[in-house]
């Protein structure tokens, strides 16, 4: 069931157009997240949903409500910003406390529903401490419990982690899933991030220029970019030029960097014309390098040249160069017990993939 819709909505700053006709459908329950990098309208699409700021045109619906000119104090959604805004002078309990006091809720219900949202963010022998005798981790974890606590049917977030160390964010990033499943609030979560966005998300849309230039889940998202931008801005990713010599219903077949032909699976392969020119997209960890030739007939292989590596602990980062100057990355996972050994530089090795493995993304006309 759709919980939040986003028709048609556009904002002007000045002469700059930030957000460009968007329309979403947001479903109930759903962790959704608006990513791209600063500066592409996801913040400001965001305070448009939660009121701080009007748009030019365009409707915002909540709960099948019209909701694009009511006040953000008549809206039934709760935003969390980079800063946690919590009462310094207040316990943490009469911080989460505080929306249900405002809303008159009887002592012995507000008692009850505050203890419980302490056990879900683990801060029961807390409630006492003031914000000044708390980490930066548990004032956030404050912050969110306040803003569930009357169970908003829309909670934003805008960046909230992003003030937290690295460690400290990933250990967030489970307790708002789990958080998010055990209340059921839809969660509209704004990063630049794109780990994180990969890692917290049901779907994700990312925006560019004011624009979408993908929405869906995840896995779709990552592994099948539709636009050079996606590909490029989430995560390592190689991007050869290609161009389709010939098409089936489910595959077209690419010559890539002007000489290697790949049959490629696509989900739109028929709606490709020979001579559609683009890029053929394949990400650095579904390369291999071995030592030895793989007899796999399936796969491509061919002769590469290490030209160098960068550990990374978990894994290693290589560059390789084929025939005619083409660079590729490779990311091995260091998965052995033992101490790794890397391929070294001038190495000649065996790089193997199967094509399928990466998508052909057609530059646009």
């Amino acid at each position: 069931m759709t919980i939040l819709q986003i028709k048609n909505v556009t904002k002007n700053f000045d002469d700059s157009v930030v957000v460009d006709n968007i329309s979403i459908d947001i479903n109930q329950g759903e962790f959704f997240t608006l990513l791209g990098p600063s500066g592409c309208g996801k913040t400001t699409l965001l305070r448009m949903v939660a009121g701080l700021i009007s748009p030019d045109s365009g409707r915002i619906f909540l709960d099948g409500k019209d909701i694009t000119d009511l006040p953000p104090e008549k809206r039934p959604l709760h935003t969390i910003f980079q800063t946690y805004a919590l009462f310094p002078h207040l316990s943490v309990f009469d911080n989460i406390a505080f929306p249900l006091k405002m809303a008159k809720w009887d002592k012995s219900r507000i008692v009850t529903q505050v203890e419980e949202l302490l056990e879900d963010v683990q801060l029961v022998k807390f409630k006492n401490r003031f914000p000044h005798e708390l980490s930066g981790g548990q004032k956030q974890r404050v912050a969110i419990a306040r803003s569930l606590v009357d169970r908003p049917k829309l909670l934003l977030l805008d960046e909230p982690l992003s003030a937290l160390d690295a460690r400290l964010r990933e250990h967030m990033h489970i307790e708002l899933v789990k958080l998010q499943e055990e209340t059921g609030v839809t969660f509209v979560y704004v990063t630049h991030d794109q780990q994180e966005a990969l890692a917290l998300s049901s779907r994700i849309a990312v925006l560019n220029g004011g624009k979408i230039e993908q929405l869906d889940v995840p896995t779709k998202v990552y592994s099948k970019p539709k636009t050079y931008f996606v590909a490029d801005f989430l995560g390592k990713c190689n991007l050869i030029k290609a161009e389709v010599i010939s098409t089936t219903n489910d595959a077209v077949t690419l010559k890539i960097a002007g000489y290697i032909n790949l049959e490629v699976k696509c989900e739109y392969a028929a709606n490709y014309k020979i001579g559609q020119k683009g890029w053929y997209s394949i990400r650095p960890e579904k390369i291999r390098l071995n030592r030895e030739e793989v007899e796999n007939t399936d796969l491509y292989r061919a002769q590469a040249k290490v030209l160098g590596y960068y550990y990374y602990g978990n894994d290693t980062l290589y560059e390789i160069e084929l025939g005619d100057n083409l660079v590729l990355k490779v990311m091995l996972g260091n998965t052995k017990s033992v101490e790794p050994k890397f391929f070294n530089e001038e190495t000649m090795v065996h790089m193997s993939f199967d094509p399928h493995a990466g998508s052909f993304i057609a530059e646009e006309l």
